[in-house]
């Protein structure tokens, strides 16, 4: 197995390292939902042990982005309704809490990383927008909501669904760019504008009906 996104790891820690390269590959693309990851081949494409691989895995299985099972081997995790729905409902309760707790703790240079956000996410649009580059920072923009809401343990219930997020985003803009291009500026800089100086329940219903789009948009297109 070969691709651009999986080159050679360096020496920050061989099993995060590789785990970073085999994400990466699953969101370029390179290896589809219900994929299989093979260690034999991913050792070899990425220079390290098959233990590094096989920790590698397991941290990747622990965001949920793989799975594992004896008949099977591991593989990329299935895009299903059940799984959109389980996994958006999680991020709605999340990115709501987030938000409001943003509003409360976001210092400016925290809310200027935001207005940053967005300003790159329109002039991506202005240019010749592609999904992959927008999805990245839509999820980039939540990062920094969850950085400045400053909640430990609200950023790792984040990071337990971050991944899978990423992944269906990326699969609601391969099924349905038109109207996510045409939505996302919009709604991310009105998140910004109310996390600055908004309304405190408008906010709280903004960041869950977002996700609650993303959600329809994406079940939409499933097959």
């Amino acid at each position: 197995m070969t691709s651009p996104a999986l080159h050679r790891t360096g020496r920050r820690g061989l099993a995060d390292e590789s785990a970073d390269r085999i994400r990466e590959a699953i969101f370029a693309g390179e290896v589809p939902p219900g994929g299989a990851l093979r260690e034999v081949e991913l050792a070899t494409t990425l220079g390290v042990s098959r233990g590094s691989v096989r920790e590698g895995l397991w941290i990747l299985e622990r965001e949920g982005l793989v799975r594992s099972a004896w008949h099977r081997g591991t593989t990329v995790i299935e895009i299903t309704p059940e799984d959109v729905r389980e996994v958006y409902a999680v991020r709605a309760a999340l990115d709501r809490l987030a938000a409001v707790t943003a509003r409360d703790t976001a210092t400016e240079v925290q809310l200027g990383e935001l207005d940053s956000l967005v300003g790159a996410m329109a002039a991506e649009i202005a240019g010749n927008p592609a999904g992959p580059r927008l999805v990245s920072l839509d999820i980039a923009f939540h990062d920094a909501v969850y950085v400045a809401a400053g909640n430990r343990r609200l950023t790792e219930a984040w990071r337990a669904v971050r991944s899978q997020v990423y992944l269906f985003q990326l699969r609601r803009v391969a099924l349905g760019f038109t109207h996510y291009r045409a939505r996302v500026v919009d709604e991310h800089r009105e998140l910004a504008t109310l996390i600055r100086s908004g309304d405190r329940d408008t906010l709280a219903r903004t960041a869950e009906e977002h996700v609650t789009r993303a959600h329809r948009g994406l079940l939409a297109h499933l097959p």
